[in-house]
């Protein structure tokens, strides 16, 4: 018996299912432009990668207790008690990783080739904040372990809030929910990472979709001067890209395993606000920023650190040039391929500073602006005559 006709006979007789089919239809075979390759499959592949993290994120909740004295215990039981806890965590933690790596492949690849101009500038400021939520998930669940080195490092990152003008300190409260990082910080940071986040992030990337979908992807022509897609050499969305796509993920979801097998996401001690470990640093994704602020009073960092995403949200409405390609638009690309050679430079500097490395032979300290100083050997002893 077949059962979908008598569904679709079913719904048919209820809704305008014809309309949908035609829709379904015509999103399914949507010729792409022909110089749609693999750089492309990083937008899919950041949804993925949060569909990866809504998964995960479901079944650590059924473990975890977002209080002061269960956080850390909860998070132990899932990597030693739990079964495939620990597989579990670290997909959810590497993928966090990988999300916030696609997502700025993507936004890089969309600026290069000008994809943010007309008529696609709202497309642009909502990846925009697709990145600023991403960065904002890392932050918030950083915390969730209750271990020394999310402690330590969230009550840095709030201090640093508290001097933003006027509003500082009432941000700093917010967060914090008193005076330290308590019991009440860490609901207030599990509440955002579990609830308000996903909801937020899922409406702006519904909205994200649907605008790609409809104005469809950019060429290289000018802007105004695009040309309909010539149907002979255009690429089918289905199966040819979709195809694409899903090797891509299988790739992905191979990589993400080996890393949780490998680099297995690690607990540490448990938070003690009263020890403070040495060597705190953020995440990657923080490090520039981490290091920047060291070069400017709080006030003056702040705000300069600012300029970046504050850039970014508005550069489509700056950038009025017509032209698309890379080479046409040598102002633009000049100063994104700057932007990410700083942001690589002070990561760097950033991950090395306040420690201690051995090279050539030679041991040196890396003081907290990132440059290094040659330590001395320690003297032997004399003989006694």
């Amino acid at each position: 018996m077949k059962v979908y006709p008598r569904l679709r006979a079913w719904l048919a007789e209820r809704y305008d299912v014809g309309a949908v089919e035609q829709f379904v239809e015509h999103q399914a075979h949507k010729p792409l432009p022909p110089q749609t390759g693999f750089w492309h499959t990083f937008g899919s592949l950041s949804l993925y990668l949060f569909l990866n993290q809504v998964v995960t994120g479901i079944l650590l909740m059924i473990y975890y207790r977002p209080t002061t004295n269960t956080a850390f215990e909860s998070i132990r039981f899932i990597m030693t008690k739990a079964h495939f806890g620990w597989l579990i965590r670290g997909l959810h933690a590497w993928g966090a990783t990988l999300m916030v790596l696609c997502v700025l492949i993507h936004m890089v690849r969309t600026f290069f080739m000008g994809a943010y101009k007309k008529p696609r500038e709202l497309t642009w400021v909502l990846g925009v904040l697709i990145f600023g939520c991403t960065i904002t998930f890392g932050f918030t669940g950083y915390l969730l372990p209750w271990n020394q080195l999310s402690y330590w490092a969230t009550t840095v990152g709030t201090e640093i809030t508290g001097a933003i003008p006027y509003v500082g300190e009432y941000m700093k409260l917010l967060l914090r929910g008193g005076e330290g990082v308590t019991g009440e910080t860490l609901a207030r940071f599990y509440v955002v990472h579990v609830v308000v986040l996903p909801w937020v992030l899922t409406g702006i990337i519904a909205v994200h979709l649907f605008l790609m979908r409809v104005q469809g992807l950019s060429t290289m022509e000018r802007v105004g001067e695009e040309k309909p897609i010539d149907p002979q050499k255009a690429i089918p969305f289905f199966p040819h890209h979709v195809l694409k796509e899903g090797v891509i993920f299988c790739a992905l979801i191979g990589v993400m395993v080996t890393l949780a097998v490998v680099w297995p996401a690690e607990l540490g001690e448990k938070a003690d606000p009263f020890v403070t470990p040495e060597g705190i640093k953020p995440e990657w994704y923080f490090l520039s920023t981490y290091q920047l602020l060291k070069y400017f009073p709080k006030l003056l960092g702040i705000l300069v650190s600012m300029v970046p995403p504050v850039l970014l949200l508005i550069w489509p409405f700056i950038d009025r040039s017509p032209e698309r390609h890379p080479k046409k638009r040598p102002v633009a690309v000049g100063i994104d391929i700057a932007g990410l050679v700083l942001a690589i430079v002070f990561g760097i500097v950033g991950h090395f500073s306040e420690s201690h490395v051995t090279f050539n032979g030679k041991h040196y300290f890396i003081d907290i602006k990132g440059a290094p100083h040659l330590e001395q050997p320690a003297a032997s002893p004399e003989k006694a005559p």
